[in-house]
């Protein structure tokens, strides 16, 4: 048994993919899958800010795609929004301030569809939780996870919104965020009967550190695939 580290990458079938978007661009990003198993559900990565450094390798989201689909047969698929840059190349395009970016996640969930992914949620971290907010309660969608969201972009009308559709929302807020915490985001979300809010203890907005990871990936799959749950801190590769 081998101890799963922070640059531990798990088994898993990968695969480069690229999305267009209706308003005519190019979107790069990446699919993990189960090795030898379909998946039970999918998790379409929406990243933080782009214009401080937010892309589809920011450290949650990367972590995502290198253990879930092997500790819980969860899919996940990350992709650079507009004008967003990574290892896996930069999505054409330039920063739309999360009004242009609908058609980044349009294309996303589309992208997912006509894969025949199975349920379908959303993740979002800082940023990508107003995307998530404002752009994806679409009929394709489960339900969204939203890690640190900072609410500027998105408001009480995106909540009502997603309390109309009754679609669950899970929202992981740091105990000592920058933008939201604890005790005001559960004032926010109560607005979202479906909504449950998590408060990460001692975590900060960006979740540094493995404990946060798993604490993070933990309530992921609590929620997605409770089955899997809790995740194993060691992986034995019997390949």
């Amino acid at each position: 048994m081998t101890e799963i580290r922070a640059a531990t990458v798990l088994p898993a079938r990968r695969a480069d993919i690229t999305l267009r978007t209706d308003d005519g661009l190019t979107l790069v990003g990446e699919i993990a899958l189960p090795l030898t198993r379909d998946p039970v559900a999918t998790l379409l990565c929406l990243h933080p800010l782009p214009t401080q450094g937010g892309m589809m390798d920011s450290h949650i989201l990367r972590k995502a795609s290198y253990r879930l689909p092997a500790l819980a047969d969860l899919a996940v698929v990350r992709f650079n929004t507009r004008g967003a840059e990574s290892e896996r190349g930069r999505s054409e395009g330039e920063f739309g301030e999360a009004i242009a970016e609908r058609h980044d996640v349009a294309a996303a969930i589309a992208w997912c569809v006509a894969a025949g992914l199975p349920r379908v949620w959303l993740l979002g971290w800082s940023f990508g939780t107003e995307l998530a907010l404002m752009w994806g309660n679409d009929p394709a969608v489960e339900g969204a996870i939203l890690l640190s969201p900072p609410l500027r972009r998105a408001g009480d009308a995106e909540l009502d919104a997603w309390a109309a559709s009754g679609k669950p929302l899970l929202v992981l807020v740091p105990e000592f965020d920058d933008y939201l915490r604890p005790d005001e985001a559960r004032a926010r979300f109560a607005r979202v009967p479906k909504a449950e809010v998590i408060a990460g203890e001692r975590a900060k907005h960006l979740w540094v550190g493995e404990p946060a990871v798993r604490t993070v990936l933990g309530e992921i799959v609590r929620r997605v695939n409770p089955a899997a749950w809790p995740l194993p801190t060691e992986w034995e590769d019997r390949r």
